[in-house]
């Protein structure tokens, strides 16, 4: 039982307990990452908002015998881990430099060892490459890169099931473009040297690779020629084909017998039966493919099922697994999960929680117990697919671009792969951000979201094909409302009227939230929400005929405008002048116009790279002719950062990529709405800032893991990203970066913090070890300070309000403990964090970047240590809004800055009211604050009666029997006394369900009545506040004449029978 509404109304901030791994390891602090010169910033920490749902994910293993543990890899999210079935994942890469994963194995023999290939090899156009190969020998707490570093994609790795340092694996190679490190490799060290045991040619990689269950020296491969360009796909050609060796990776043989496909082939699955290893099934990509089955280890093919519902879209699937024991059950993944109980020639769909399946891990010594990847994530099976696991507990979810509303407390939007479009709360007034606190906007996977200024009820979305659509929430309907909505699904480029992209760009006019852009081939607009659109401008692309064309082949066609090029990328309106418009295409072209469409200039930098994309452009609210234009080449196997920046309306760019490593490519550039000197870049290997207008940079990474950032923007005092494989993150108060290295030229500097809002937040018990709810970020202000080394004494910070009266005060020096009753075994010593989580933070002072969160609230009433309390916690009365400053103070020297608080802009309060209510919760404060020092005075004393009673009984004074009885009679008085005040026997959580709570409680829980809103006091409130200080005057009337007289009269017996010790009272009475 828990005194629930207590709860909810008296806790200030009550947080769901996030696991620290979930918000990501502790990274190296961005000082040491940039040499030094980001300490000042290093405590910064980035906050993981959500949504808590599953992005795709290629990889996924389990332990053998073991129904608990598993792992996943996303596509760009890292490793995780379960230990307790999919109730609960925990990341174990975030460290690595690395989090797209495309293998995941477990050695047979050692469930400590776990290899790991990075690189998704399912090669969307969305595509995040890998690193090589790493190792793990701890089950994945710490990890080692064991090399082939430029293979990019890794599509699966084999162990050797009697001896973990043979490992196999089969690599893809780069996607975009040719690479000698593809194949298949060998190591015989556990990773230490590898061997290239199959290679075809730098075209082509391998996409499969099973070891014969029962002959660990038996394996079959498929190579796979395929190669990603920025207008294609080529999914097949010579390099393809099937292979076996029998000799443990020394010899291959290209499996080509009778009833094999003939001519050109694609991509190629492979699966052998662990009950019958002659029994081998191969899914084919070729123009007569299909499901074949061998029964004599792949010498001779029967084709057992032709149907397109099992290769469709073969670049993307032909995933083939077989059953550990039942020789003719086998699982065909596709679009649908599907099992079949007879070789191969019908299939029924196992139901599972999301669509496009790529991956399946079944237990070999338990078939119903598997494990199952999608493009939603991970999810488990006990038994044999009639149940799986939730996939909303894996925050691995792909952004493409990020947009934030205007309302309190603002929401963030985007667009999931593979999912749909979510706007998500940036914080919550109860204890996290959960699924309650986001929803679908229209729209779908791959678009922008761009929420309509004036009502954020209202939402535009974007998708592939061209679809825009307004959601108005409050009706619930989605129209679409797209510019010319003629399906081009299936078709080339060159087929349609108009080119929009996979990720075709929505802008909204930051003078006139009426009209919106949209993006072909040329620049539409709409003035009146999209019921008539208009091309403001002529084809601003290349037009390349060439590379228009159908895309996929030589075997299967793939259109869904992933391919389509030549088109609008960008479009940018100037928010610093109405009628300047830039807009870039994804061939590498750059206009402006600056008198609202009417003429276009092309105003291309000679640095680009020919063919690159123009992946975003940030028109400056500084100046109307500054811009920056982030490039992004690597769909061309160019991995290298290009930024550029104009001050002329693009007449000239200058280059500006110093310090972003040299393999991060750029998909995002912002200027600082306040500051136009800082930048932020968000790329491939994470976040950067610059403080000089971007001529150097350095990582911005802190506690993020290194994930790639699609979109960034800054929201207020907030910087926001679009992680594609971690969901949204925030990096709360940038104000000491607005205030940038000057903030490191002296021996300490105190940042201007942010408007601090008074809100109410609550709701929701402790939930230790939950981590799948977003986290917010503290309620208070900021108080962020430099140190240029650690202070050689206490530091002091002191909060005043606007007559200099302190309000709060902090040190680093802890005051000393009153002493407390001692406790029966068993009993809680600290009961209100059970309730209520940890108390606030302590305020600390060490060398660097310091952050502080004060709650608004002044110093806190005395309490008894040791003695629970029902309902709530012991807390200063919230401050008025107003002005205030903060004050901090080492070594003598002081520095001030204002600070401004802010009441809840939803709320109608009056100042009048706040002032009611803070007067009476003032009086309340004191009462309690009188109650509990008397009441720990009162435990003190009792505390020396009962050191007075035991050395009197060891004495052989004559007057030892009459002073220690009328010790005992002091001893009782006090003891009703403090009964009246506070209850001594309360320690454990419930015990005030037996043990009645007493004034002072009484007094606390009133108190936490009067502030559970921000409004006005009820008058019951005060006149039960009027009746209990009656009460307590009373009580303490009483102590008083215990302290004058009872007291009294027993020093005064002591010290005639000479026993030596004199009572002297326990500190002042309060209020003296």
């Amino acid at each position: 039982m828990r005194p629930l509404s207590s709860l909810l109304r008296h806790v200030g901030i009550l947080l769901v307990v996030i696991s620290s791994a979930l918000m990501g390891q502790e990274a190296q602090t961005a000082g040491s990452q940039a040499g030094g010169s980001g300490a000042w910033y290093s405590a910064m920490r980035w906050r993981l908002i959500g949504p808590f749902r599953g992005g795709r994910v290629l990889a996924v293993e389990g332990v053998a015998g073991d129904p608990l543990t598993y792992y996943f890899g996303g596509a760009a999210g890292g490793v995780w881990k379960t230990t307790d079935g999919g109730l609960n994942w925990m990341p174990l890469f975030d460290s690595q430099d690395m989090q797209s994963i495309g293998a995941i194995a477990v050695a047979p023999s050692d469930a400590n060892i776990v290899y790991v290939g990075t690189g998704e090899y399912c090669w969307r156009g969305d595509i995040t490459y890998g690193n090589g190969m790493y190792k793990s020998t701890d089950g994945g707490r710490t990890w080692t890169h064991i090399g082939l570093r430029d293979s990019e994609s890794i599509a699966k790795i084999r162990v050797n099931p009697a001896n973990p340092d043979i490992v196999y694996v089969a690599a893809m190679g780069h996607p975009f473009g040719p690479n000698p490190e593809r194949g298949v490799f060998k190591s015989t060290d556990g990773g230490k040297t590898w061997q290239k045991v199959l290679y075809k040619d730098d075209h082509t990689g391998a996409v499969d690779l099973v070891m014969d269950p029962a002959n660990a020296n038996i394996l079959y491969a498929a190579l796979y020629q395929a190669q990603r360009l920025p207008w294609d796909f080529i999914s097949g050609g010579p390099g393809s084909g099937l292979y076996k060796s029998t000799d443990g990776g020394a010899t291959w043989k290209q499996l080509q017998g009778e009833g094999f496909p003939r001519g050109v082939l694609g991509r190629i699955g492979v699966a052998v039966s662990g009950s019958d290893p002659e029994r081998v099934y191969a899914l084919v990509e070729a123009e007569h493919g299909g499901l074949l089955r061998s029964d004599n280890g792949g010498q001779t093919w029967t084709m057992v099922n032709s149907s397109n519902e099992y290769r469709q879209r073969a670049w993307y699937f032909t995933h083939i697994f077989a059953d550990p024991k039942a020789t003719d059950t086998l699982y065909v993944l596709n679009t649908s999960l599907s099992r079949s109980t007879d070789g191969g020639r019908t299939f029924t769909v196992v139901r599972a929680p999301h669509g496009d399946h790529h991956g399946l891990w079944i237990d070999p010594r338990d078939p119903r117990r598997m494990i199952n990847s999608n493009d939603g994530g991970a999810t488990i099976t006990t038994d044999g697919g009639k149940t799986w696991t939730a996939q909303d507990n894996q925050p691995t979810a792909q952004f493409y671009h990020v947009a934030a509303d205007n309302r309190f407390n603002y929401y963030v939007y985007g667009a999931q792969q593979d999912n749909s479009t979510v706007a998500i709360a940036s914080r919550t007034d109860h204890g996290s951000i959960t699924a309650n606190d986001w929803y679908a906007v229209g729209g779908g996977e791959s678009g922008y979201v761009i929420p309509y200024t004036p009502n954020p009820d209202v939402v535009y979305a974007g998708s592939y094909d061209g679809l825009i659509t307004r959601y108005d929430k409050d009706t619930g309907q989605t129209q679409d409302v797209n510019p010319w909505p003629d399906n081009p699904m299936g078709h080339g480029a060159a087929d349609t009227k108009y080119r929009f992209q996979w990720t075709a760009p929505i802008a909204i006019s930051p003078q006139d939230p009426n009209t919106l852009y949209h993006g072909a081939q040329v620049v539409f607009r709409t003035t009146d929400q999209g019921r008539h659109w208009t091309p403001i401008s002529k084809d601003l692309t290349r037009d390349d005929k060439s590379k228009q064309q159908s895309a996929g082949g030589p075997i299967t066609k793939d259109n869904t405008s992933v391919e389509y090029y030549d088109t609008v990328f960008v479009i940018a309106p100037s928010p610093a002048q109405k009628g300047v418009i830039w807009a870039a295409s994804d061939d590498g072209l750059v206009h402006v116009t600056r008198d609202d469409g009417q003429t276009w200039t092309e105003v291309t930098p000679k640095g680009f790279p020919e063919w690159s994309t123009v992946s975003q452009i940030d028109a400056s609210r500084h100046a109307a002719g500054t811009a920056y234009a982030a490039i992004d080449n690597h769909r061309q196997d160019d991995f290298k950062p290009y930024i550029f920046k104009t001050s002329d309306f693009g007449r000239t760019w200058h280059a500006i990529t110093n310090g972003i490593r040299g393999n991060d490519f750029v998909h995002a550039v912002r200027q600082d709405p306040q500051n136009p000197r800082l930048l932020f870049a968000g790329t491939e290997g994470g976040v950067y800032v610059s403080f000089d207008d971007g001529e150097n940079w350095q990582p911005l990474q802190l506690n993020l893991p290194r994930v790639p950032i699609y979109d960034l923007m800054v929201k207020d005092d907030d910087l926001i990203v679009a992680t594609h494989g971690r969901a949204f993150w925030s990096l709360d108060d940038i104000g000491p970066l607005r205030e940038g290295a000057q903030a490191g030229g002296g021996d300490m500097h105190l940042f201007k913090p942010a408007v601090a809002w008074r809100t109410r937040r609550g709701g929701g018990f402790q939930i230790p070890g939950v981590a799948h709810v977003g986290a917010n970020p503290p309620n208070g202000a900021v108080i962020d300070f430099y140190l240029k080394s650690a202070p050689g004494g206490p530091a002091t910070l002191d909060i005043l309000d606007a007559n200099g009266k302190t309000v709060r005060h902090f040190s680093t020096e802890r005051p000393p403990q009153p002493r407390r009753r001692p406790q029966a075994a068993g009993e809680f010593s600290s009961v209100e964090e059970e309730f209520f989580g940890p108390p606030p933070a302590r305020f600390s002072a060490r060398a660097g970047f310091n952050r502080f969160t004060w709650d608004l609230r002044g110093d806190s009433p005395a309490s008894v240590p040791g003695l629970a309390v029902w309902g709530g916690r012991s807390q200063g009365i919230a401050v008025l809004p107003g002005q205030y400053q903060a004050k901090l103070t080492i070594a003598g020297k002081s520095e001030s800055v204002p600070l401004e608080v802010k009441l809840d802009p939803r709320l109608k309060t009056t100042t009048e009211e706040l002032r009611q209510q803070h007067e009476l919760a003032g009086r309340i404060w004191e009462a309690i604050n009188r109650a509990n020092t008397e009441a720990s005075r009162m435990i003190d004393l009792r505390a020396q009666i009962d050191d007075l009673e035991y050395r009197l009984a060891q004495s052989n004074n004559p007057q030892a029997k009459q002073l220690r009885e009328q010790a005992a009679a002091l001893d009782k008085k006090v003891d009703a006394v403090e009964n009246l005040v506070v209850q001594p026997r309360s320690h454990a959580g419930e015990d005030p369900l037996n043990y009645p709570i007493r004034l002072a409680n009484k007094l606390l829980d009133v108190l936490g009545t009067v502030e559970s809103a921000d409004a006005a006091p009820t008058a019951q409130s005060a006149a039960v506040f009027d009746m209990l200080s009656g009460e307590l005057n009373a009580a303490l009337q009483q102590w008083q004449q215990i302290m004058t007289s009872d007291v009294a009269a027993l020093n005064a017996a002591l010290q005639k029978a000479n026993v030596g010790a004199l009572f002297e009272p326990a500190g002042k009475p309060a209020g003296e």
